[in-house]
């Protein structure tokens, strides 16, 4: 892989004095018609160590609007990281649409560095590859143009540029203990590099190989492959079609997950009310071991509009301390979020050790709402449930414990409650002109919901079905299920 940039590429002075000009000002004007287009850059500089990552990315400020790009090292996790999934970092860092990220050593670089160095096996590697591989699919069909560059140097020329770097009092501070570690690796450092080049290389995100022994060829080439990406973008986007939201007739099973239901499950008022006191008392003891046991806990609430999200919510919260936990309530997405892959705003929000998530819908809005209401297209809702089962394995592999409620009432029961809110002052607020425009999908949206609950209940993030057409019996099951899952998961009674 590495032979063909081995080949001893340079760019004179002259050369480069006089075609630096017209570069640099098709990449400012790239960047000028970047920030009005509908997708965002993320751009990758990776590669040897003392090969130019930090002087080529310089260089890059300097020929462009840095106002308008956004620079991301890969150091040490912070504590702030390391109580959260590991993509959690590069999730929130990402740039929204019209501006550019770079990222200095990509997320491949943690796995690959660990192999490096020989604290792990290419099994190994290739376990922590896969979900890094599937967020790259993911960016680029979130429309994010991912551009992926090495910067490459023959052996020689790397140990050169380390002999005169440390020569000089005023370069040597640059060589760091690790650079000189993967030095004498270099071997092996270069066949795991290609592995991993190989592993993640893909038609819609592809690695530049660049040689980099001649500085100014390496800038110019990186500058050239920028601008020419940005350029391809732009004209792809002008001969798309906009997409026209298609709401969609879904007809569900005649018997399903949901309407088999039994919905006829009661409980007495005064039985749930001792019930209900004696579960919050022992989930307040539970979610107080979170933080010692460094695990955070997500809860996810969904279900046809007034089935008593918020009130079985409201009784969950009234046990824990309100500095330990934090309620998300999902509407449609701002201006900020619609700028970003729509899992984006539910990354931001993770919780870290010791706090408590709740999310008064989620990320489910993407084969639920948008789906029926024909926002997302067919194959963005398609590709969700995997996306959706990928993103709740990684919150559970970091200790997260994801609990999911789906509330399940008759339509008939629905709009009991909406008449109900209608004449109770205090309660007009909840209902809404939208409310009573999404019953009319009532089936297209029970066929949507028995989808999700059939596609994306896994063995580590079942689905709770609860028969809330009783509030009581709705709430002691909520909070029910929710002693238990914290006791067996933090092996407490």
């Amino acid at each position: 892989m590495f032979e063909s940039v081995e080949v001893g590429n340079k760019m004179d002075k002259e050369t480069y004095k006089e075609q630096l000009g017209p570069l640099r000002a098709a990449l400012v004007e790239a960047q000028r018609q970047l920030a009005s287009a509908n997708f965002s850059v993320v751009l990758v500089i990776s590669g040897l160590p003392t090969a130019g990552k930090s002087e080529t990315v310089n260089k890059l400020l300097e020929w462009l609007d840095a106002r308008g790009i956004q620079t991301h090292a890969q150091r040490e996790p912070t504590d702030e990281e390391r109580q959260r999934p590991p993509m959690w970092r590069y999730w929130r860092a990402l740039p929204p649409k019209g501006r550019i990220g770079i990222f200095f050593g990509g997320w491949e670089g943690v796995p690959f560095l660990r192999c490096v160095l020989g604290k792990a096996e290419l099994s190994d590697i290739d376990h922590d590859l896969e979900p890094l591989i599937r967020f790259e699919k993911m960016l680029c069909n979130e429309n994010v143009l991912l551009l992926k560059i090495w910067l490459h140097l023959p052996k020689e020329a790397m140990h050169k540029r380390i002999r005169k770097l440390r020569r000089d009092p005023e370069t040597r501070w640059r060589i760091t203990k690790l650079d000189r570690r993967l030095a004498k690796r270099y071997d092996r450092f270069r066949t795991f590099a290609e592995y991993v080049l190989q592993r993640t290389n893909s038609s819609d995100s592809p690695w530049h190989i660049v040689e980099a022994t001649n500085q100014r060829y390496c800038y110019f080439t990186v500058g050239r492959l920028l601008v020419e990406a940005i350029q391809e973008r732009l004209q792809q986007d002008r001969l798309k079609p906009p997409h026209e939201p298609q709401p969609v007739v879904l007809i569900p099973e005649e018997r399903n997950v949901l309407n088999t239901l039994d919905l006829s499950k009661r409980l007495d008022p005064e039985d749930a009310k001792g019930q209900i006191v004696r579960l919050q008392a022992r989930i307040a003891r539970l979610t107080r071991k979170l933080r010692t046991s460094n695990r955070s806990l997500i809860l996810v609430f969904e279900g046809p509009d007034a089935a008593g999200k918020g009130g079985a919510i409201r009784r969950l919260t009234q046990a824990m301390d309100a500095r330990d936990y934090q309620v998300v309530s999902i509407a449609a997405p701002t201006d900020e979020e619609k700028a970003r892959p729509y899992l984006w705003r539910f990354w931001r929000h993770l919780p870290p050790h010791g706090r408590v998530m709740v999310f008064d819908r989620s990320w489910y809005g993407r084969v639920l709402v948008e789906r029926v209401e024909g926002y997302a297209s067919e194959n963005e809702w398609r590709r969700a449930y995997a996306e959706i089962d990928d993103f709740e394995t990684q919150l559970t592999s970091a200790g997260a414990i994801l609990i999911k409620f789906w509330l399940a009432i008759s339509p008939e029961e629905q709009l009991r409650r909406f008449e109900h809110r209608q004449i109770t002052p205090y309660k007009q607020y909840k209902i809404t002109p939208e409310d009573w425009r999404n019953r009319e999908k009532w089936a297209s949206y029970e066929a949507a919901a028995c989808d999700v609950i059939e596609q994306t209940s896994t063995i580590f993030a079942p689905w709770i079905l609860v028969e809330a057409e009783d509030k009581n019996y709705a709430r002691v099951k909520v909070l029910s299920t929710v002693a238990e899952r914290l006791a067996s998961a933090l092996k407490q009674k």
